[in-house]
């Protein structure tokens, strides 16, 4: 899974969102040089969501269910291999979960061949707010476990189940804060990818299935033109993750990030904020000021990213030691961050969806 090329970075200047989208908004045709990398004025979208007032900033950080999030990750912390019982049963927790809130719910399914075990029934989840919106800002993950025959227990607390729920508990917490987007034009997508795991061996035909697929299929249908962005989650939940930015026309959708989680911070919003020692660098940061640029983590954003669709990726650099392994199960889940991730991923959401000016 996620194979690794070389890597290069550039450091991002310590700079506002704000005072950055002033410098690249002008049209004049040129490239503009901004956070440590240049864009092209056709690369910045147009859309540029006012930040957050204090008094919203305030009352929507206030907004969390931990014990929600805590059922959320037991419930999907099993074993999920592709075509199990448990893959089904983890399948239908999601769409229940998100039904029951009132989202519109459907399957995208399909058959292929994989290594091994032979030809499969893959079903991506795809849940919208309003299913006729004219654009989408998509929230992702995997919910499949990787098929482990060495391993059979493998349960994928960080790969994914922390991520899922973290989208489920963003439902939940954003109830009402959400329901004005089920008749809005620009409304929010929560996609829970199928088959993201190899089989046998990483590689093009034997990962990412769920993604491949509905990639290809939007794609001939004109749907991808109405993804603002697409943002993915995964391994998440262990302690002291270290996120960058890796690609520059989302370079100030990552900004955004890294400033929601410094406001929180100077408010005391955030759970246990300190470096528990697994790591050493800075106690006060997730979201790194650098950007990571030459080098490339393949995961389901691939095929969308082939075709243009902006995508913000958020994976930790490098990856929780239990990676892949049998420990990476409720163990390892350092909930203060799981929490404090959720939060400023909750309010990225909001931020992006209700500040159009």
């Amino acid at each position: 899974m996620r194979h690794l090329l070389g890597w290069g970075s550039t450091f991002i200047r310590n700079s506002s969102w704000t005072s950055a989208l002033h410098k690249i908004l002008p049209k004049r045709k040129k490239k503009i040089y901004n956070l440590g990398v240049y864009f092209e004025p056709n690369d910045v979208t147009a859309y540029n969501p006012s930040q957050l007032s204090d008094s919203q900033f305030l009352e929507y950080s206030n907004l969390s269910d931990g014990q929600h999030l805590r059922q959320a990750v037991q419930n999907i912390l099993i074993p999920r291999v592709v075509g199990t019982t448990n893959h089904s049963i983890v399948r239908q927790y999601i769409v229940d979960s998100l039904r029951d809130l009132k989202w519109h719910v459907e399957l995208n399914s399909f058959h292929d061949k994989a290594p091994i075990v032979g030809e499969l029934h893959f079903h991506n989840i795809i849940a919208t707010l309003n299913p006729q919106a004219e654009r989408y800002l998509i929230l992702a993950c995997h919910y499949d476990s990787k098929f482990m025959p060495d391993a059979p227990d493998f349960v994928g607390a960080t790969d994914s189940a922390v991520p899922c729920a973290m989208l489920l508990n963003l439902a939940k917490v954003l109830e009402e804060q959400l329901r004005p987007l089920q008749s809005t034009k620009l409304s929010l997508m929560l996609l829970f990818f199928d088959g993201e795991e190899a089989f046998e061996e990483w590689g093009p035909k034997d990962s990412i299935y769920g993604a491949r697929h509905l990639a290809k299929l939007w794609d001939k249908q004109g749907k991808l033109d109405r993804i603002d962005m697409l943002v993915l989650l995964d391994l998440l939940g262990a302690p002291d993750p270290a996120f960058y930015s890796f690609f520059s026309n989302t370079e100030l959708w990552y900004m955004r990030l890294a400033d929601l989680e410094q406001r929180l911070a100077r408010h005391s919003l955030l759970e246990r904020y300190m470096n528990s020692g697994v790591v050493s660098r800075d106690p006060q940061r997730y979201f790194q000021l650098q950007a990571l640029r030459s080098g490339q983590v393949e995961d389901d954003h691939i095929p969308f990213l082939r075709r243009n669709v902006p995508v913000l990726h958020l994976i930790p650099m490098p990856f929780p030691s239990v990676w892949h392994t049998q420990h990476d199960n409720e163990s390892v889940i350092d909930y203060a961050t799981t929490n404090n991730l959720a939060l400023i991923i909750r309010l990225f959401a909001l931020e992006y969806l209700l500040g159009a000016k």
